[in-house]
C-alpha cells in the first residue's frame, strides 16, 4: 500500500528546469519503488539541526529554513538510523564539520549488521564505503551519514540476506555509481525484503555500491510528485537543494 500524502498544487512545488521531474516511479519484481536521482555537482545536502543546535526533524523545517536562505528542497528522504532522542547513532558530517563520529563495532539490529557502510558527499563525487574502511582512511565528505547494512558492496550483495526473506518492510536507501557521479535514492512503496532492495540497485539501477538508510519509518518529500510524507520527527535528512524560483 503507498504511504502518499496527495498536496494541492502550489507555486512552491514547481522545479527549476535544471531539475525537472528529479523523481520517477519504477517496478522491479513486482515492488514499486520511487527514484531520485541526482548528479555529482548538484547541491545534495544533509539536514539535522538549526544553527541554535534545535532538531529540525521535518521536511517542512528543512524547507523553512532553506526558503529564509532563498533557496527551495527538490526532494528529500529520511538519511540514517538515530536514537530516540533523534541524534545520528554513527558518523555524522554536515556541512564539514563532524557532529558524531563513525561506529565500528557490530550490534544487534540492523544497523550493527557488518558490514555497514558511509554515504559520503564530496565536492566532485560521491562514495560509499564501508565503515572500518572509512576509519582507516576517511575521504573528504562535505556531509556524510553512517548507517546499515551496507546492502551492496563492489557489486556484491550483504551476505547475510536471504532470497526471498519474510523481513518485509517500507524501506529506503542509496547507490551510487562506479565513477561516483550519480546517485540514486530509493524508497519502497511495497513492503520489501533486503535481498530485493539490494539487487534493486545492482542488477536494475548498474550501482554496484549501496547503503540502507532505514526502514518502517522511511519517508518521502517529493513536491513533482504531490507528495510530502507526514511521521514523526526524524533524525539526519539528505534533500537536493535549488535556488528558489
Amino acid at each position: 500500500m503507498k504511504r502518499t500524502i496527495k498536496a494541492l498544487v502550489a507555486l512552491t512545488f514547481l522545479s527549476a528546469p535544471a531539475f525537472a521531474a528529479p523523481c520517477r516511479e519504477t517496478t522491479f519484481e513486482d515492488v514499486t519503488f520511487t527514484l531520485c536521482e541526482v548528479r555529482a555537482g548538484e547541491d545534495l545536502r544533509l539536514f539535522h539541526s538549526d544553527a541554535d543546535g534545535g532538531l529540525l526533524g521535518s521536511f517542512r523545517a528543512v524547507s523553512a529554513l532553506l526558503a529564509d536562505r532563498g533557496e527551495r528542497l527538490v526532494f528529500a528522504m529520511n538519511a540514517g538510523m538515530y536514537h530516540p532522542n533523534r541524534d545520528p547513532v554513527g558518523l555524522y558530517i554536515e556541512n564539514g564539520l563532524e557532529r558524531h563520529g563513525i561506529v565500528t563495532a557490530a550490534s544487534a539490529g540492523n544497523f550493527g549488521m557488518l558490514p555497514n557502510g558511509v554515504f559520503c558527499i564530496g565536492a566532485d563525487r560521491f562514495h560509499i564505503t564501508e565503515s572500518r574502511s572509512y576509519a582507516a582512511e576517511p575521504p573528504t565528505c562535505r556531509y556524510a551519514t553512517q548507517s546499515g547494512p551496507l546492502m551492496v558492496w563492489q557489486g556484491q550483495l550483504h551476505p547475510r540476506f536471504i532470497p526471498g526473506g519474510d523481513s518485509r518492510y517500507i524501506r529506503n536507501g542509496v547507490g551510487v555509481s562506479a565513477d561516483g557521479q550519480r546517485a540514486v535514492l530509493a524508497i519502497s512503496e511495497d513492503a520489501v525484503n533486503f535481498d530485493t532492495f539490494g539487487r534493486l540497485f545492482r542488477d536494475a539501477l548498474d550501482l554496484p555500491d549501496a547503503l540502507y538508510f532505514d526502514g518502517k519509518i522511511s519517508r518521502l518529500y517529493a513536491p513533482d510528485l504531490g507528495r510530502s510524507d507526514l511521521g514523526l520527527p526524524m533524525g539526519p535528512i539528505v534533500g537536493l537543494v535549488a535556488p528558489a524560483p
